[in-house]
């Protein structure tokens, strides 16, 4: 019997391994050779719409990747798909038959790969610390400070933004002992109404608060770039990638290291960076993620990404319970999604800022949205 309709996922229509390092090129060469295994180079060109040429290279870079078990065929060797300088010696290599790694088993690979780069990197800023300490040994030299009081520590902290040129780059977790929430919004409305680049990434316990996952929104409506993590590892505030604000103690935050470029600030924004690829977006990009999604649809589907229960947003928005989940029903059948998973995995994709299309960047599923 034929299956139904609704009997398959529907596939999302964008790339949605870019942050798993999979490039939107390869994915649409693998995609196709899901599609079609053991297809030949020629034949994916001619799915594609790439240059013979362009196949052979994706079809390299998916064999570094793991994704692709060999090759077959007058052309060489299994294995040779090395990426070629000419369209004759691609067009030699016409008869190679490629043949897919297995999807669920090669993709988990390189998801662990992803939390091992991240684990490197934490290790790497623990014996960074070795030269935070030699630091204060040479005094003023150092390019690490120590910075004591909160009115210091604030002046400190808005002077920084202020005194920034191109972008400041946040992770955001609380407690929020050092300044009120409303005088930060303030100078980052500002700053960002000039123009400046900011980059956040809020731990999902600091949107807990009222009215916290409104504030972002109004921020990413003046241009933050925002995105959430279920465990942010420590506050941090980089400012034109020269120079840092990380408290030195936490809850009291009586003190706070100013570091200026060295290997820890290099150590630090890397671990930023990978902590981005791992987030998810917050808010979309652009002003509407999907042309039949409401702002009050975005607004449900940030709280889901905050870590929120039904009945938690419920509270949030003073709607019943029932409502947010009618909503959400109908949130999955504009998206034409059939469980929530799949909905994390296609918003995802619409909520992609300008890098997402680079290998490392925006990793599903949204970690609200969990199977049900």
């Amino acid at each position: 019997m034929d299956a139904t309709p609704n009997s398959a996922p529907t596939p999302a229509s964008g790339p949605v391994l870019s942050g798993l390092g999979v490039g939107p090129g390869d994915e649409r060469v693998y995609r196709a050779l899901l599609a079609a295994p053991g297809s030949t180079p020629a034949e994916l060109a001619a799915a594609t719409g790439l240059t013979e040429a362009r196949v052979r290279r994706h079809a390299a870079s998916l064999a570094g990747l793991g994704l692709l078990t060999g090759a077959e065929g007058e052309a060489g060797d299994a294995g040779d798909v090395g990426p070629v300088n000419t369209e004759d010696e691609a067009g030699a290599a016409g008869d190679a038959r490629l043949t897919p790694a297995p999807p669920d088993v090669a993709l988990e690979v390189l998801a662990l790969r992803r939390q091992e780069e991240i684990a490197h990197a934490r290790l790497a800023a623990a014996g960074l610390a070795e030269e935070f300490r030699a630091g204060r040994l040479r005094g003023g030299s150092s390019p690490v400070q120590l910075l004591r009081g909160r009115e210091a520590i604030a002046q400190q902290f808005f002077q920084t933004q202020q005194m920034a040129k191109s972008e400041i780059l946040i992770l955001d977790k609380p407690p929020y002992v050092v300044e009120p929430l409303r005088r930060q919004d303030t100078v980052q409305r500002e700053r960002l109404d000039k123009g400046l680049r900011y980059r956040a990434i809020y731990d999902q316990a600091g949107l807990d608060g009222p009215g916290r996952v409104e504030a972002t929104r109004d921020l990413a409506a003046r241009g933050e770039e925002s995105r959430v993590l279920a465990d942010v590892p420590l506050k941090l505030v980089v400012a034109d990638r020269k120079v840092a604000l990380v408290p030195f103690v936490l809850p009291s935050e009586e003190e706070i290291l100013v570091l200026q470029q060295s290997a820890l600030l290099d150590g630090l924004i890397a671990l930023f960076d990978l902590l981005w690829q791992r987030a998810t977006p917050l808010w979309p990009a652009g002003p509407v993620a999907h042309d039949t999604l409401s702002p009050d649809d975005e607004l449900l589907l940030a709280h889901l990404r905050a870590g929120l229960t039904d009945s938690a947003i419920a509270r949030r928005l003073g709607v019943a319970q029932r409502t947010v989940e009618r909503r959400m029903s109908r949130i999955m059948a504009v998206l034409g999604v059939r469980t929530r998973f799949q909905a994390g995995v296609r918003t995802t994709a619409l909520y992609g800022h300008e890098d997402c299309g680079r290998p490392g960047s925006g990793l599903p599923p949204l970690p609200g949205l969990t199977e049900r």
